[in-house]
């Protein structure tokens, strides 16, 4: 392995403080020296999304790219990724997400980089896709499966439906989730947290059924909720705090991205509400998971799959208020048990981070 180049395309960059591809990111930084030693890693960073602007970080070489990574920008800020490290002679690229995927028959044209694509969850079914940027990411999908070398589905319910729709395997690698439990708690004395509360944290879009998680809890006033999320990033997010931001035993705070206070805040929690129906395994799950703690999970393949079917579901806010109301001291333990086995034998950094050298090595 002596000499390989290889890149990581396709996140806002590292340190990694966004989100899932971003900490998966700053994860194979931080193992890489031992994972693969002796190569040589580029990790692709949005210009715009740092102060500074280092060349380094950890093992990792540094390249920006003058777009924002996320948004209609993400197209093109991946497409100028991707082409930049073909010139560069880079050898395997691992491209997380199909946004720049269109670009990848012409970039086989000329070039002999081996192209490894993580395709995220089913993009372009989420809810918040709509015509033409709809149609764009559900051939992004096709093209990234069609042309990449080696294609990830973080869950098995992403590998089947690649399975069905393209007749094309995947090599299933999920994420770890040990990082979370592992920071060294911060307080916050501006916080002013309940004594018992359960809790939630996404971002505030429509298909993390935001809104079935708060009415169940506007309905059962005897419980505490606290709610991390981006409320100030659309109108969606807008009119949910408005309407629920008053009720006394709801807790709406803005993203905190600070390890210390986010282990804090969820090693105080009773329980964890997780309301993601899209995605494949989602980052905020497995992460809990290693909490040991109750979890009620929206109803859906993706999740049934990351907590091996024994978490406790629900589709409505009358299910989760059912849910809720039944549950006792005993399951409430097994559950939580149940949870962090699984997190213990599936999603640890250093079992995801071997599963990804493997396959580059491979390739």
């Amino acid at each position: 392995m002596t000499g390989l180049k290889w890149a990581i395309l396709g996140t806002v960059g590292v340190p990694g403080n966004y989100g899932g591809f971003e900490t998966l990111a700053e994860n194979l930084v931080r193992l890489h020296g031992t994972g693969l030693p002796d190569t040589d890693l580029t990790v692709y960073c949005s210009r715009l999304a740092f102060k500074t602007h280092p060349t380094r970080y950890l093992t990792a070489n540094l390249r920006y790219i003058g777009l924002k990574a996320n948004g209609l920008q993400s197209v093109p800020y991946d497409v100028v990724s991707l082409f930049d490290a073909a010139r560069r002679g880079t050898d395997v690229i691992l491209l997380l997400g199909v946004s720049g995927a269109l670009a990848l028959p012409f970039l086989r044209l000329f070039s002999r980089s081996r192209i490894v694509t993580n395709i995220d969850g089913i993009e372009w079914k989420r809810e918040k896709w709509r015509g033409l940027a709809r149609w764009i990411l559900r051939w992004s999908e096709w093209s990234a499966v069609r042309w990449s070398h080696a294609v990830i589905a973080d869950n098995q319910a992403i590998a089947e439906h690649v399975r069905a729709r393209y007749g094309v395997d995947c090599h299933v690698i999920a994420y770890g989730g040990d990082h979370a439990i592992s920071a060294t708690p911060v307080t916050d004395p501006d916080l002013d947290l309940p004594q018992a509360f359960s809790l939630s944290l996404c971002r505030i879009e429509p298909e993390n059924n935001v809104g079935v998680i708060l009415e169940a809890f506007s309905k059962m006033p005897e419980r505490n909720l606290v709610f991390v999320g981006n409320w100030d990033n659309s109108d969606y997010g807008k009119d949910l705090r408005k309407r629920y931001g008053a009720c006394p035993n709801i807790t709406l705070l803005n993203p905190i991205y600070d390890p210390g206070r986010l282990r804090e805040i969820r090693g105080r929690a009773t329980s964890y509400i997780h309301g993601h129906s899209a995605g494949g395994t989602n980052p905020s799950l497995v992460e809990m998971m290693h909490f040991g703690i109750l979890i009620h999970a929206y109803d859906c393949s993706f999740n049934r799959y990351s907590t091996q079917g024994e978490a406790l579901y629900f589709k409505t806010s009358e299910e989760l208020i059912a849910a809720i109301r039944a549950v006792d001291a005993q399951t409430t333990r097994a559950v939580g048990f149940a949870m962090q086995q699984t997190a213990r034998q599936l999603y640890l950094w250093d079992k995801i981070g071997r599963a990804y050298f493997a396959l580059i090595r491979s390739i």
